[in-house]
């Protein structure tokens, strides 16, 4: 599992309808009836694999990257940043729309758009990582690199980096880029784009797509455009939509400007890549814990984990020294963790709910996912674009060894005060009102007759 918000553990989760209990088997599968085997669900974790590790590495380093070494300025970067969660954004509805209207083919309806995208996908993320010899033209290059992966991610699937401190003795102004720093961002991006064929292909190897006894007998159901008329109108799904787009796109600048502060606010510069991989561990080891806490306790209550990203985050702009850095790590490890899990758990019970009260065909579960993913990807848009913009007006300088104060303490407001609002704001709407009521196991059997799709 990566920490990414606008992710999730397994591909292609947007436009991929069914969720687990609704899955059916192809007769002779060797896991027993009503049961995935092992080998699918390895095959179709491994799938994902690549997406995961490229947004990791663009939520952490794509910042740091492109300021520093790329040398744009902040006000371009921002604008990079914006086109290509716009991009993607725009994608993720036009995704789905597309593949509800595509034939099946021989291998189902999904693995010929993942295949499809798999060399396109792995050509953006390497190149997005490399520096082009002209300099002029580098924030478009970008642009349309990082839309273009953006766009293609949202089909294709559902550490990086290298910081160079800078020598006490260095001049303030520009310096040169590290030959050894671009060197190693290229091998990682090769290493990157390398895994996107191998996953790809044990997905196709592992998985089987067929189409529900329902998709058959009802057809389509209802059209893209009527049923996102009636998701916007379900008040349950609004107040999770709106809640998380604060608390996704608070998770999502926690992530981008954590490397920005260790390098040019703070004396952390050397514990960079430690603090990434502990924040990686942490939520891919706390993610079990947080399975049995949402069956133990709720949805509601487990909710209150994210809130423990905001203390700690207060308490590293505050006091921004190497012990109190890494347990900020790990809380936020743990909080991201339960952040990317819940939606995704809650999710469900929404699409659930609205489907014992309207009755509709198959097709919804789509327009759920691919509507809510638009929104949340919408709003890092807006949050990453809008707060790399202030490091311009604060006077970052692009390359330099040593940054004003006014960035520095724009720093510590975007890795502190900006979260911690956007968290509040998430979780108060989150908890008001009723929770949606979890179907019971007859009704989620009748549900699951209704899908469109399932694996084998």
């Amino acid at each position: 599992m990566a920490v990414s918000p606008e992710g999730t553990p397994a591909p292609p989760v947007e436009t991929l309808p069914s969720p687990p209990e609704a899955h059916t088997l192809e007769p002779g599968s060797d896991s027993g009836a009503g049961r995935l085997s092992f080998c699918t669900k390895v095959c179709y974790g491994i799938g994902g694999v690549p997406n995961q590790v490229a947004s990791s590495a663009i939520a952490f380093y794509l910042q740091l990257f492109l300021l520093d070494v790329a040398q744009i300025p902040a006000a371009q970067v921002s604008l990079v940043l914006f086109g290509g969660k716009v991009s993607g954004a725009a994608a993720d509805p036009l995704a789905g729309f597309f593949i509800n209207r595509s034939r099946r083919t021989g291998s189902g309806r999904l693995m010929p758009w993942v295949l499809g995208c798999t060399p396109f996908i792995a050509l953006a993320s390497f190149f997005l990582w490399f520096l082009p010899p002209f300099t002029s033209l580098r924030g478009l290059w970008y642009t349309a690199l990082y839309s273009l992966f953006q766009a293609l991610a949202t089909p294709q699937g559902a550490g990086l980096g290298h910081c160079v401190p800078c020598k006490e003795t260095a001049l303030p102004g520009q310096v040169a880029v590290s030959p050894n720093a671009t060197r190693l961002y290229s091998i990682a991006a090769t290493v990157v784009a390398v895994t996107y064929p191998v996953c790809s292909s044990l997905l196709c190897l592992g998985v089987k797509e067929r189409p529900g006894a329902s998709a058959r007998a009802a057809g389509q159901g209802l059209s893209f455009l009527a049923g996102l008329r009636l998701t916007v109108r379900h008040p349950p799904y609004l107040k999770l939509v709106i809640s998380f787009l604060f608390i996704s796109a608070a998770v999502q600048v926690e992530q981008s400007y954590l490397v920005l502060f260790c390098a040019h606010a703070s004396r952390l510069h050397d514990h960079v890549q430690s603090l990434v991989l502990t924040i990686l561990v942490s939520a891919v080891l706390s993610t079990p814990m947080w399975e049995w806490v949402l069956q133990r306790f709720g949805k509601r209550m487990s909710a209150f984990g994210i809130f423990g990203m905001v203390p700690f985050a207060i308490l590293l702009a505050a006091m921004p020294t190497a012990p109190v850095a890494y347990v900020v790590a790990f809380v936020s490890g743990v909080s991201i963790a339960v952040s990317l899990l819940l939606p995704w758990s809650m999710l469900p019970d929404v699409v659930d709910e609205f489907q014992l009260q309207h009755q509709h065909g198959p097709g919804l579960e789509t327009i759920f996912y691919s509507s809510y993913v638009f929104f949340t990807k919408l709003s890092g848009a807006g949050a990453l674009g809008i707060s790399t913009l202030s490091l311009d007006f604060a006077g970052y300088e692009s390359g330099a060894c040593k940054q004003a104060e006014q960035v520095v303490v724009t720093l510590k407001v975007l890795i502190g005060a900006m979260p911690t609002c956007m968290i509040l704001i998430g979780l108060c709407i989150l908890m008001v009102g009723p929770t949606p009521k979890v179907p019971s196991r007859n009704s989620s059997r009748s549900l699951g007759r209704r899908t469109s799709y399932s694996l084998a």
